[in-house]
């Protein structure tokens, strides 16, 4: 990259900054620095221009001496550009056997919470993230094979609360280019060449595939995500208006008239587009939920995290979870995933030979699937539930369980339990029933994987 372009990288970052109201002269920002080119190439556009900027760099620990290696690396460069720089080491490994959480959810809420805490001791207003377009056109992909709405394709904002991304204006190859003509110092991480990562099969698989076809997939799939950016904001006005219409609120409840809106209107993608955005509930669950309400079913219950909605008289009635409400979920034998209070449960068919059988996180159960009952249950444990825990021959009271393990009150209140018929086969993230535990003769396994959402 020449002096003019790289002088002219540097202009089209102030324009971008300044155009999108990401910050002002005045606000403290704190950048997110992992080594990568994408984030030392932030920290050296912010230094150039004269920001207000500290660093944050978080060691996750899961690349042993190149995770080291990145911290050395982002210290030196701040301390060469005058800007103070914090450091934090997790324990991640250790984080997600402990909450059942994928590494990616683990890193992201260790690395926020962080963020914030410092945000908060040192003055910053402003956290700056190094996304960039291609990693805007790569989550459109993401979303897209794993099945998602309108909103999930519109890629990766600009701005999101006090978080920005600032360097949505330019391409991978483009950051590279000036890193390179600048001397950047910056470290390849390993893992971004694994083709295990969906992320990384689309980067180093699908996409060159398709700019093979068209040179100009790049620009192209901006204008693409402008569009369907600018068609989701058109939606969520639209939406708003609707629910002057469509909802109405009684003593702290919120009921859906779906009857209310006219034949034209699309009921179920308008009942998605306001049970997901403001109530969080996913797609799947609205689709249930839909089906149920078309049949007339009434008294069926649907969760999302923080809601309950059930069907009362051709009305979708919405609630806040109550801490002793005594939800229920049905779990039919081809079920994929369903969702009990904060964390949602995968289910997976498979056979003996196909599995770990030592080692098992707590955020994960293996039930000999040939001694199961279909269809299981998930509800909150209730005072006198009993099980026999794995290695042990007796019975045991969940609520002691629970004390042994010294769980917050309010983590007690939202423990689930999977039943098969009467029988208790899992204290859903704490420990399976040893009566429904793999033995030598078992063939057939159930895997369940709890995620926190």
């Amino acid at each position: 990259m020449a002096a003019t372009n790289s002088a002219l990288f540097v202009e089209r970052f102030r324009k971008y900054v300044s155009d999108n109201e990401l910050f002002s002269a005045d606000d403290r920002v704190l950048l997110t620095v992992s080594g990568g080119v994408d984030s030392m190439v932030m920290l050296s556009l912010f230094t150039e221009c004269g920001y207000n900027v500290g660093v944050a760099h978080c060691n996750f620990c899961l690349r042993g001496a190149e995770s080291d290696e990145d911290e050395v690396l982002v210290a030196e460069e701040a301390q060469k550009r005058g800007v103070v720089c914090y450091n934090r080491r997790f324990d991640t490994l250790g984080e997600m056997e402990r909450t059942g959480e994928s590494m990616e959810m683990a890193a992201r809420r260790l690395r926020y919470a962080w963020f914030d805490e410092l945000c908060a001791e040192y003055g910053y207003n402003v956290i700056a993230v190094a996304h960039h377009s291609d990693d805007s056109i790569e989550t459109f992909f993401i979303n897209l094979l794993r099945g998602t709405g309108l909103r999930g394709l519109t890629g990766i904002t600009t701005h999101r609360g006090n978080i920005v991304r600032p360097l949505m204006f330019a391409t991978r190859r483009e950051i590279t280019e000036y890193a390179v003509s600048q001397h950047i110092p910056y470290r390849e991480d390993s893992s971004n060449r694994s083709t295990k990562y969906l992320r990384n099969k689309i980067r180093l698989g699908l996409v060159p595939m398709i700019r093979e076809i068209n040179p100009k997939f790049t620009s192209l799939m901006r204008g693409n995500i402008a569009n369907l950016t600018a068609a989701q904001a058109f939606i969520n006005y639209a939406i708003e208006i609707v629910k002057k219409t469509a909802i109405e609120e009684r003593e702290g409840i919120y009921y859906l008239h779906l009857e209310r809106l006219g034949d034209e209107i699309p009921r179920d993608f308008v009942a998605y587009e306001i049970l997901n955005s403001t109530y969080g509930f996913k797609s799947d669950v609205v689709r249930s939920l839909m089906a149920a309400y078309r049949k007339g079913c009434t008294g069926k219950r649907f969760y999302s995290k923080e809601w309950v909605a059930y069907l009362e008289r051709g009305e979708i009635a919405i609630a806040p979870i109550a801490d002793d409400d005594d939800c229920e979920v049905m779990v039919e034998a081809d079920a994929l995933r369903s969702f009990c209070g904060n964390s949602v449960l995968y289910y997976e068919h498979t056979d003996v030979d196909q599995i770990k059988t030592f080692g098992v996180p707590e955020n994960m159960a293996q039930l000999d699937a040939d001694k199961l009952h279909y269809p299981l249950r998930l509800r909150r444990w209730r005072n006198g539930d009993w099980f026999v825990p794995f290695g042990m021959t007796g019975r045991k009271k969940v609520g002691d369980l629970l004390t042994d393990l010294k769980v917050p009150t309010p983590e007690r209140k939202r423990q689930f339990v999977l039943l098969s018929g009467e029988d208790i086969v899992w204290v859903v993230g704490r420990r399976i029933d040893d009566r429904y535990a793999l033995t030598s003769e078992s063939e057939n396994v159930l895997k369940i994987t709890r995620e926190i959402i």
